[in-house]
């Protein structure tokens, strides 16, 4: 069986993912090309996962004709949701290529998480955290609007202690702040991703966020669940 590596791209349209191979010995020549030129650059492609696999080429042919009533015309874009895509690709047995440094458990956790974060209707959420050790009430604001979550600029954030996600931890760190106030806007996959860069460390979103009534975030999911038992 020949290894390879299985990829999706984003686009700059929600909800248009590509999905392609290449050599395992091939992955960053073939990314460059495809970010810079891929398209004709109109598709603002951006790396998003890679994983190395076993008999790639049969692993891509599954893929295409599970989602070949989501592809564009004839092209390897695909009308889905990224995290979907994720989901499924990360649960594939191989190594993980990109992102770096991250954990195959972790990136499927966080991409189901992402998928769950649908559930969550459009609204206004808050977070008010007295975090153990500190002398001050970490607060944020978060607009959820079709499934995308934004933190509003002036969150109080919390002192870096265990942000153990990598791309969580480089966002949490490039965020423009006036000592522990976020001077901009920020947006994330699920609800945790959102806490754990306000807080400075990993937490569960769905019991750290609430909605304007005083509910945790949780009884989202917990009626869905409900509904499926």
């Amino acid at each position: 069986m020949s290894k390879g590596i299985i990829y999706a791209m984003t686009t700059v349209v929600d909800g248009l993912v590509k999905i392609g191979k290449t050599g395992s010995d091939n992955f960053e020549q073939r990314m460059t090309y495809l970010e810079n030129n891929g398209y004709r650059n109109i598709c603002g492609l951006k790396r998003k996962f890679a994983i190395e696999v076993e008999d790639y080429d049969k692993k891509e042919l599954l893929l295409d004709s599970l989602f070949s009533r989501s592809r564009v015309s004839n092209t390897e874009i695909f009308s889905l949701n990224k995290n979907e895509v994720i989901q499924l690709l990360s649960s594939f047995e191989g190594k993980i290529i990109y992102p770096p440094q991250e954990n195959k458990n972790v990136i499927f956790e966080n991409a189901t998480e992402a998928v769950e974060s649908l559930l969550i209707p459009n609204g206004t959420y808050f977070l008010n955290v007295n975090p153990r050790g500190e002398n001050f009430e970490v607060k944020a604001t978060m607009i959820v609007q079709d499934g995308k979550m934004t933190v509003q600029k002036g969150a109080i954030l919390g002192n870096i202690k265990n942000l153990t996600v990598a791309n969580w931890r480089v966002m949490r760190e490039s965020l423009k702040t006036n000592g522990n106030i976020s001077a901009e806007d920020f947006e994330a996959t699920s609800p945790s991703m959102a806490a754990a860069i306000v807080l400075g460390y990993n937490s569960n979103g769905w019991t750290a966020w609430k909605n304007s009534g005083g509910d945790l975030i949780d009884i989202y999911r917990s009626h869905i669940n409900k509904q499926s038992e």
